[in-house]
This record gives C-alpha cells, structure tokens and sequence, in this order.
C-alpha cells in the first residue's frame, strides 16, 4: 500500500470503547412481540404483503420493496401477525409511522432456506438481486440498499473495492468485535461482492486503535491465499476518518468532489457488517433479520455487544444489561457524536440502530447557547472545509438559498464544530434543520409542477373530449339531413310515379309493398266487373220486365178486376227496378270515385284506409244484396205474366163454352 493520504480537519476523541470490548458478542433472549417499521432504510418505505392473523416463518418476506430505491422486510422469528398499523419509531421526530407487530411462537422455526455452493453460477444481476430482496442496507448508520452500490452502471468502471471497519466515533464497537470473531465471514462476503462488481483491488480499512480486529483479519486473509489484490490498512485515528469521503481521501489520495460520488472516482465503500450479511445471504440464504447493537455508557452496569432481532423492544436490551436508568431518562442511539436523543424505551432496534448510548463519561451537564463570538474553530476542524458560521447565521435566518451556496449538502453532520463551539451552539441542528425545509421545498415543488402537469394533462384531455364531441354530433347531423333527404327524394319520386300511373295505381298503397298493390289493383278490377255485369243484368230485367206488364194488360182488359190490379202490381215493381237501377249507378259512381279517395288518405293515415277498406266491402255485399234481391223480384215477375196468360186462357175458355 502507497502512503496514506490525510483529511483536513477533524479531531482527536476519547474512544470509550473498551467497556464493551470485555466480552463476546451475546444473544439476547427472544422477545415475545416484535415490532417492525416499514421505513427502516434510506428511500421508499416496505409494503406489507401479510395480514393481520397470518402465521409466518422466521426469515419469511411480510413486505415488498416499493419502488427502486428500496428493500424488502422479512420477519425475525416464527410467530402470528397481530397488527399493522401506526406505532412510534426511534427517530428524533418522535413521530409515527407504519409498522408490522409479530407475535412470537417461542419455536423461531426457520422457512426452508436454500444455500448456493459455488456463488460464481450466479451472473452479477442475479446477486444484485439476492442482495436486495435479502433486505440488506448501509449497517454503518447511513441505511442505503447495498444492491444500488453493486451496481455501478455501463458508465462506469471500479477499480478499487474499500471495506470500511473504521469505526471511529467514541463508544461504538459492534464493527470490532464482529471482525474479532467473524473474520471469515467478512472475507466470504469480499469474494462476493469483487466479484459483483468484476473488480480487482481491494482494501479493508481499519482504524489503528483496533488492534486485535487487525490481527484477526490478517490473519483470516492469510489462510484464504484465492483471495488475491486484497490488503488489510490500518489508518491513523482521527475522527470521522470512517465517513465515506474522508476514508477515500485516506486511502487512496483522492478527494470526491463537491455533489460528487464515489463511483465517479471508480471507487465504491461497503461497511464490515453490510458485507458480513451479503455473505450470510448468498452462501447461507439467511435475510438481514439482525445485527450486532453496541449497549453501553457509564450507567450500564453489562456492556456489550449483542446479536438483536429486529423489532425487539429497547427497552429489554436495557433490562438485559442491566442498565441503571430513571423512567423516560433521555438515552442516545447511535454515537455521542452523530446519534440523537431519546426518551421512549419502548422503541424498536431497527436496521440503523448500531449502538445504545446511556449515560456519556465526563459530560458537562447541558447549558443554554450562547451568541458566536465568531471563534472560527468550527471552520478549523470541518472535515468537509465548509464555513459552519456562515452555514449556521444563513440557516438560523432561513435564507435557505444562500446556505446552499455555502454548500450545505456537503456537510456530511459529523458534530465537529458542534463539539468544539465554545458557545455551545448546536450547529448540526440548524444543518438538519436547513436541510430538511430546502428538500421539503423541493418537495413541495415537484408536487406542484406534477399537479400543474396533471391540470394542463387534463385540460387537454377535457378540450381534445370536446372537440371530439362536437364533431362527433356535426357528423351525426349530416348524416341525419342526408338521410331525410334521401327520404323526402325518395318519397318525391314515388308520388310522381305514382301520379303518372292514375287514381287505381294511386289506390294500390305504393309507400307499402308491391305485391300488395297489384292485387289489390286486380281485385278491384274484377269488382267493377261484377258491379258493370249486376247493372247489365238490373238493365236488362228492367227491358224485359217493360214488355211484360203490356202483355199482361191487355189480358188483364179482357180479365176484368184482377188485369187491374195487376197492373197497379206490375207499376208498383217498375217503380222498385227504377230505384234499383238509380241506385246501383249512384253506388258504382261512388265506388269509381273512392280508389282516389281512398289512395290519397291511405298516404296520410292507414287507420282511415282501413276503415274505408271495411265500409267497401260492406258496401259490396249490400249491392250483392240488392243485385241478388233485384233477381228474385225479376223472377217473381217472369212467373206472374205465365200465371196471368194461363188465367186468362181459362177465362176466355169460360166465355166460349155457353
């Protein structure tokens, strides 16, 4: 290894850590009810895909990654669902959120796990994978999925793999003692993921007051002569040399610019526990369902380092180091540098939860800010070289854009200028604070632009619909005058064709259908027939029943009274043929005229046409009547000339005899 670079700033801290360095790493004893927020890494929060009432498996997935930048949750011990609903959270907000509670069987019985033998089978898509639905994130405190930094994209290309086991904030020990005593597992998950990232060079980085961890890994790399290009450096100890910028600048030489990423530099930083629990996930087929949680400070009675479930209550963490506290007595997660306060034991350990803090040795008991004396100690040891002063009289003012060109973002909150402001001003807070309304205005913004995006989407939509409609009605009224006048041309040319054919074609109802009206053209045909055939035959009896009375007269002259009353009989009957005769031609002139008649109504209202049709047939069989009555009287009258002739025979007969 060249020689180590240096980071400006920074400071020199008592580490506090021998305390919980005395003893292994311990389980502690399975609690009865585990609960587990949904938000336990940096980006989108879990989903659930579990119900309430639901048994499950230790290690069994109860919630999907939501979107990309996020991972799975899996459940820590066998057991039963019993709520998923809003729960406090160990966050300094002291807000809520949602959370899955598991009951625990006391069985912790394991979901079939399968094991790969030979993790080179898997292509590097495959491990990503694996990796992300294990549920792995940043274990160093930070929390970001790990699958994201394996991969580095087509624009990229990594050339140096650095393993962090710096540790250097006071007080925390989980990332020594797991190097300590779990060395091999670390180097397994080095080997997986150099070969994620098809990478060569690697270096694990570990803080020079670490010596037993240092031995311990050079040792387990000695005795894994496959594992090539990989070294064990120890850096000088100077707090925060194990954030992620300063440890690259350390190590390699090379500072990462401002806004910048370590993939731009070709470089990319896994923690020792993150790479411990890739190890147990590809070999091993074990989800992330633990970690190892520092319990320390001047008021626990047990130290140690211990292997916790997560969603086990903090507050049996405690009582099982024996931990001398007050009721709601404020306790510290994470270190005294970064951590922040809490006062709710009741709390979950979740994935970012590296250490317990209760009780700091040798601190000065809490005292109210006073105004900077503008000192300049804060800019001394900023490891980032930004001006804290500045950042801090911007923010504090809510001049939110100014403390962005004084690079807010590039403060990476490591407590430095906090921890020397003689004041007692705590500057990482007006950081936070700053930092969180610049990205709750960006927020809010987004939102914003998304829903003018939506408005005018939808304006669009609603015009484009309107349009579409309108056309939609004015081709509907085209076609609708198109066919009305198809109709009334339709109808036009039927009238006139109809008017060219005369008053019987007329009567045939041309608008209805075309054989109807040719037979009804035939049938009234052959009804003037039979109405110019009864007149013929009416005439005709008429003649003869005129010859017939004369004879009968002179008879009767001869037959005295009874010629007489014969002829009254015979005048009467001429007088009936005569109002036949009047009568059927009245009746065939109308029946000429009503074909007309009947056409044209017919065109108007068929209901009429019916009735008229039924008022005909009527009036036919009357003239049948009349014409069949007209028969019976001729014939009456054919036989009375014959009885008359045969009665004036006998009386002429009568006379010659004397």
């Amino acid at each position: 290894m060249e020689k180590l670079g240096s980071f400006s700033g920074g400071l020199k801290l008592a580490g506090h850590k021998k305390r919980s360095t005395q003893t292994a790493i311990r389980k502690i004893p399975l609690s009865k009810t585990l609960v587990l927020p949904l938000q336990q890494h940096i980006g989108e929060a879990s989903d659930p895909i579990v119900s309430v009432g639901d048994k499950v498996l230790k290690g069994q997935k109860i919630a999907r990654a939501d979107g990309h930048v996020s991972v799975y949750l899996h459940a820590p011990s066998s057991g039963t669902i019993t709520a998923i609903d809003q729960q406090p959270i160990p966050h300094p907000s002291g807000l809520s959120a949602l959370c899955i509670t598991l009951e625990t069987d006391g069985e912790d019985r394991w979901l079939e796990r399968p094991t790969i033998a030979d993790f080179t089978t898997l292509s590097s898509h495959e491990i990503r994978q694996s990796i992300r639905q294990a549920g792995i994130v940043g274990l160093g405190g930070a929390g970001f999925p790990s699958f994201i930094k394996l991969n580095p994209g087509i624009h990229h290309t990594v050339e140096t793999l650095i393993i962090n086991g710096v540790e250097c904030e006071p007080y925390i020990t989980c990332d020594d003692m797991l190097m300590r005593e779990r060395a091999d597992g670390i180097l397994d998950g080095v080997e997986i993921i150099r070969y994620a990232l098809r990478v060569k060079n690697c270096v694990i980085a570990i803080e020079d007051n670490k010596p037993e961890a240092i031995a311990a890994m050079k040792l387990a790399l000695a005795a894994r002569p496959s594992i090539v290009d990989t070294e064990v450096v120890a850096v000088p100890t100077r707090y925060p040399a194990g954030s992620e910028k300063q440890l690259i600048q350390v190590v390699t030489g090379k500072q990462v610019p401002s806004h910048g990423l370590p993939i731009d530099l070709g470089i990319v930083c896994h923690n020792i526990g993150t790479t411990y629990a890739i190890a147990r996930a590809i070999k091993h087929g074990e989800p992330l369902i633990s970690r190892i949680v520092t319990v320390t400070g001047k008021y626990v009675t047990n130290p140690g380092n211990f292997e916790v479930l997560f969603g086990t209550p903090m507050h049996e963490l405690l009582a099982y180091c024996d931990t001398q506290r007050q009721p709601n007595e404020p306790f510290i997660l994470g270190g005294p540098m970064m951590g922040y306060n809490l006062s709710n034991d009741q709390l979950p350990v979740t994935k970012t939860a590296n250490c317990i803090l209760v009780g700091v040795e040798d601190s000065a008991p809490a005292a109210e800010p006073m105004p900077c004396i503008r000192c300049g100690e804060c800019a001394t040891v900023c490891p980032v070289n930004l001006l804290p002063q500045q950042l801090y009289w911007h923010a504090r003012a809510k001049d939110l854009e100014k403390t962005r060109e004084y690079n807010l973002f590039d403060c990476i909150e490591c407590g430095c200028c906090s921890y020397v402001c003689p004041s007692k001003i705590p500057l990482v807070h007006y950081y936070r604070f700053a930092k969180t309304e610049i990205m709750t205005a960006e927020q809010e913004a987004k939102k914003a632009d998304a829903a003018r995006i939506r408005h005018d989407n939808r304006q669009e939509r609603q015009d484009l619909e309107k349009k579409e409609k309108e056309e939609r009605q004015r081709q509907r009224k085209l076609a609708l005058a198109a066919s009305k006048a198809a109709k009334e041309k339709k109808a036009a040319e039927e009238a006139k064709k109809a008017a060219e054919q005369g008053p019987v074609e007329a009567d045939s109802k041309p608008e209805q259908d075309g054989q109807d009206s040719d037979k009804t053209d035939k049938a009234e045909l052959l009804r003037q027939r039979k109405l110019e055939f009864a007149a013929a035959r009416a005439e005709k009896e008429k003649k003869t029943a005129g010859d017939a009375p004369a004879e009968a007269s002179s008879k009767a002259e001869q037959g005295g009274q009874d010629a007489a009353k014969e002829d009254k009989a015979e005048l009467l009957r001429k007088r009936k043929l005569e109002f036949a005769a009047a009568r059927a031609a009245k009746e065939n002139k109308a029946t000429e005229d009503a074909p007309a008649e009947a056409g044209s109504k017919a065109k108007q209202d068929d209901q009429d046409a019916d009735k008229k049709e039924k008022a005909e047939k009527l009036r036919l069989r009357k003239l049948e009547f009349a014409a069949a009555r007209a028969a019976k009287e001729n014939k009456a009258v054919e036989e009375k000339p014959a009885k008359a002739d045969s009665t004036a025979e006998a009386t002429t007969t009568d006379k010659k005899e004397p």
